[in-house]
């Protein structure tokens, strides 16, 4: 099986598994973990940050950020398509109890035009105690449900500037950072360098089996242990996890720019195909989103995965893959030849049987 679906689908190397099992290991619940403690201090120094926290998912260093951040009843500005409403479960109303305010992205990327149209302008008339008290704005980059969009270095500068002018803080969803690097050739430290807080993950694209970590100044990173503990990620020896994330980092990093490169190939194979669409200036990373006329999307999924090759659907005509490193050259050519199949049998079966 050819799965696409996502990258968190990739499997740890042997390497990766040698370095997990031989890890030096603490109790991280006490700050006894020297390879977590390793990890942590990498990726702060990475981020240009002070400190991090490892945590075991993207989504906990999210949540762990917004109520670090917030206090309850306080509102969050993001894209209306953001991870966080889309895919965290509703875990900011039910943990942080917050409430998110969205802006109109396009492909999760906003201006600070949009920012200031959002916030409600102090005046006799509107009373402070009406509304809630805006305290955050989260920007995501890369941008999963807007096809892995690349922000703008500019622009995703002046939309944080724009935020602290207006008195919020402000945290970065950095699951995907390492391929905004890869494509851009921009510093993670440079596009964290004007956010309080960001969120990167291990698990995607780099290939380690699980983990996270929130990077920021110190004390905010202190605060937000407690909070770590609080959502149930404590662990103890952790360090055997954290050990496939520095290897990841090491050894992984670098492959990254194949992934974008077979997303690209990916994107204009399937171009030449009658019965599909794709906007190849919208693949920026390693995502892929096309569309299929010719039968909805579940059942292209399904006549698909049948012949071998894994996608999700996104709506009804919309497909997502993305592409990884457990996907080489060879099974890229194939997936394409199982999507041309299944094309030609949907259309075959669109046609008008003769009486």
């Amino acid at each position: 099986m050819i799965d696409i679906r996502s990258d968190t689908v990739t499997k740890p190397t042997t390497e990766m598994r040698e370095a997990m099992a031989s890890a030096a290991v603490g109790d991280d619940v006490y700050g006894e973990d020297p390879t977590v403690r390793e990890l942590e201090e990498l990726t702060a120094e990475l981020m240009g940050k002070e400190d991090a926290v490892f945590v075991p998912t993207g989504s906990m260093s999210n949540q762990v950020a917004i109520r670090t951040h917030t206090e309850p009843g306080d509102l969050i500005l993001t894209d209306h398509s953001a991870h966080l409403i889309r895919s965290e479960g509703g875990a900011a109303a039910a943990l942080s109890g917050v409430t998110m305010k969205p802006l109109p992205g396009l492909d999760g990327v906003f201006t600070p035009a949009d920012i200031n149209d959002a916030i409600d302008p102090a005046h006799p008339f509107n009373p402070v105690t009406l509304s809630p008290r805006m305290r955050l704005l989260c920007v995501e980059n890369t941008h999963n449900a807007g096809g892995g969009t690349v922000w703008p270095l500019e622009q995703i500068h002046a939309v944080a500037t724009a935020a602290h002018a207006n008195g919020l803080a402000t945290h970065l969803d950095g699951a995907r950072l390492w391929h905004a690097t890869a494509a851009s050739g921009v510093s993670e430290h440079t596009y964290a360098e004007p956010f309080d807080t960001v969120n990167v993950c291990f698990s995607k694209g780099l290939g380690a089996p699980v983990g996270s970590a929130l990077a920021g100044p110190r004390d905010l990173i202190a605060r937000s242990r407690r909070f770590k503990q609080q959502f149930g990620g404590g662990f103890r020896q952790a360090g055997i996890l954290a050990a496939g994330a520095l290897h990841a980092l090491e050894y992984h990093r670098d492959d990254l720019v194949k992934d974008i490169r077979h997303a690209r190939q990916f994107a204009a194979g399937l171009q030449d195909l009658d019965g599909l669409e794709v906007d190849l200036a919208r693949v920026q990373s390693n995502i892929v989103r096309f569309s299929v006329r010719l039968m909805s999307a579940g059942d292209f999924v399904d006549r698909c995965y049948e012949q071998g090759v894994h996608m999700l659907p996104s709506g009804s005509h919309g497909i997502r893959a993305v592409l990884h490193r457990d996907v080489g050259n060879e099974a890229l050519g194939t997936a394409l030849e199982i999507i041309t199949s299944v094309l030609h049998s949907g259309s075959t079966d669109s046609l008008p049987t003769s009486e």
